[in-house]
């Protein structure tokens, strides 16, 4: 890119797809233009090998008009005054790990006395005669200066945005002035601003690199562990760690736990495991939450960052000191729940109910906000524990973590929240944790 262009903000959708993607807290000084690079696939399929995606922004819809190109010949359509602008993004029957290309232009975006207008040229890809290319001029019909852009796929939710959809949007400066507001540092899954901080949300292991000596705020979640099952314990939550006012001048290693494997509903729990550490830099290491204990194995809960939930008679896992708690105790026919970032678990309240998880915290929840991740402002919950068939499985604790589960299979906790799976029993095969995450926070 030119000199004059900054990346403001960089949004890359995870695991679970996303079914809608903003970019907020665009600076309203600094800029005159903005341009938004996308590389994007959706889940489902729609007409042929691409699918049509929606351009609000501040809420409201743009008028547009277009001319389009698709499949083998050259056909092309014109539309005016709609309300929205749609691209010809690549669908899920086009060729696997394709993504369509997307290019939106904003010049005057922050003026108060004109319309803004937006230029768009958009490619979808496949290895197929039907694919699309679109050149289209939009208008935002509002003397308001746009302060946020949101990019939705038709049918949402039903037609998310698939993993690996990555977003861009950069700050076009006046040649021979200064921007605002830049970033003082590249890496992360998700760079954002709120005008005061920068975040930089890693939902992936990678690199933090500064391009000066900065002071930086980390936050470091461990992946939670995995339910058991068989009067399964549920998962404990990955270790939680906040680390204020880090001096950084060089590059950091970034590394994002996974989350632990719920055990299967046999007699074995095959499978079943901790969830793993995550860590920046050299900084202590966030611990995996332990999994849940199952009498199915005689297997004892497991220690971590939080511990899993006990079963039965057997030992519930412990919490690491400063980064999470203990499970709670099982019955001879129920789970402990999981022990949280923010409580210890909940022990069995009967013979045939499971506990519930320990709840997670929301210490960070306005960072959470900003980038667009955690549960209800919460993360790293435990989860809850199995109950058999005449009774209940325990509930989950908050921030993503998996409720406990009576014959069925408990689910999974959300991903990149840290939290534990659910337990099983019987038959039920306990959840599988939530992967950790890591977010940086520096001044403006």
């Amino acid at each position: 890119m030119p000199a004059n262009y900054v990346l403001l903000e960089k949004i890359t959708v995870g695991a679970a797809g996303a079914a809608s993607v903003t970019f907020t807290g665009i600076p309203q000084t600094g800029y005159t233009d903005l341009k938004m690079v996308a590389s994007m696939r959706c889940t489902t399929t729609f007409g042929n090998n691409f699918y049509d995606t929606y351009i609000t922004v501040n809420a409201a819809n743009l008028s547009w008009k277009d001319l389009l190109g698709q499949g083998s010949g050259t056909p092309s359509s014109r539309n005016d005054s709609t309300n929205f602008v749609t691209l010809g993004v690549t669908s899920s029957g086009a060729t696997a790990s394709t993504f369509g290309s997307v290019e939106l232009y904003f010049p005057n975006y922050n003026s108060t006395t004109t319309y803004k207008s937006v230029s768009m040229d958009s490619v979808s890809e496949s290895n197929a005669t039907q694919a699309a290319a679109q050149l289209s001029a939009g208008l935002y019909s509002s003397n308001t200066a746009i302060s946020s852009i949101t990019i939705t796929p038709y049918n949402s939710p039903t037609g998310l945005l698939a993993q690996y959809s990555t977003f861009y949007l950069y700050g076009v400066a006046k040649l021979g002035t200064t921007p605002a507001i830049v970033p003082y540092a590249t890496g992360g899954d998700t760079i954002m601003t709120d005008g005061t901080y920068w975040y930089h949300a890693f939902v992936s292991s990678g690199t933090f690199t500064p391009q000066k000596g900065i002071s930086c705020d980390v936050l470091v979640v461990a992946g939670g562990g995995g339910g058991a099952g068989v009067v399964g314990g549920g998962g404990g939550a990955g270790g939680y760690q906040l680390f204020s006012t880090q001096s950084v001048s060089t590059a950091q290693t970034v590394t994002i736990g996974g989350g632990g494997v719920g055990g299967s509903g046999g007699g074995g729990n095959t499978g079943l495991t901790s969830g793993s550490n995550s860590q920046f830099g050299s900084l202590t290491a966030s611990v995996g939450g332990g999994y849940g204990g199952t009498i199915g194995a005689a297997l004892a809960a497991a220690s971590g960052g939080s511990g899993g939930g006990g079963s039965g008679a057997l030992a519930v896992g412990s919490g690491t000191s400063g980064q999470g708690f203990a499970g709670g105790s099982g019955t001879p026919n129920a789970g402990g729940g999981g022990g949280g970032s923010g409580a210890v678990g909940g022990a069995s309240p009967t013979a045939t109910v499971g506990g519930p998880g320990g709840a997670g915290k929301n210490s960070e929840s306005a960072w959470l906000s900003v980038v667009g991740l955690g549960v209800s402002g919460f993360i790293a919950g435990g989860g809850g524990g199995g109950g058999n068939a005449g009774g209940a499985g325990g509930a989950a604790g908050s921030g993503g973590a998996s409720a406990g589960t009576q014959s069925t299979n408990a689910l999974p906790a959300t991903a990149n929240t840290g939290s534990g799976g659910g337990g099983g029993y019987s038959g039920g095969n306990g959840g599988n944790g939530g992967s950790g995450l890591v977010i940086v926070r520096y001044a403006v």
